[in-house]
């Protein structure tokens, strides 16, 4: 009724940190594909997963802009 629906704009490459860690201990994920569902992969261990934008939207705590630092294995 009065509420906005808002989505937040994330888009890939970005950087978001998750309240809960992975099993491998890392919190950090990378945005590999963003539409309905988004697909992220660990920076810790590599691991990628296929998570909803809802989930996501719930999950994050942090979301940084992309370092061109960072290694990708493709």
């Amino acid at each position: 009724m009065g509420r906005e629906f808002f989505l937040f704009p994330f888009t890939a490459g970005q950087i978001v940190t998750l309240k809960k860690p992975h099993p491998c201990g890392g919190r950090k994920w990378l945005l590999i594909r963003v539409s309905g569902d988004v697909t992220m992969e660990c920076l810790n261990c590599g691991r990628k997963m296929v998570l909803m934008r809802s989930a996501l939207e719930k999950a994050c705590v942090l979301v940084e802009s992309s370092d061109s630092d960072i290694d990708r294995k493709m």
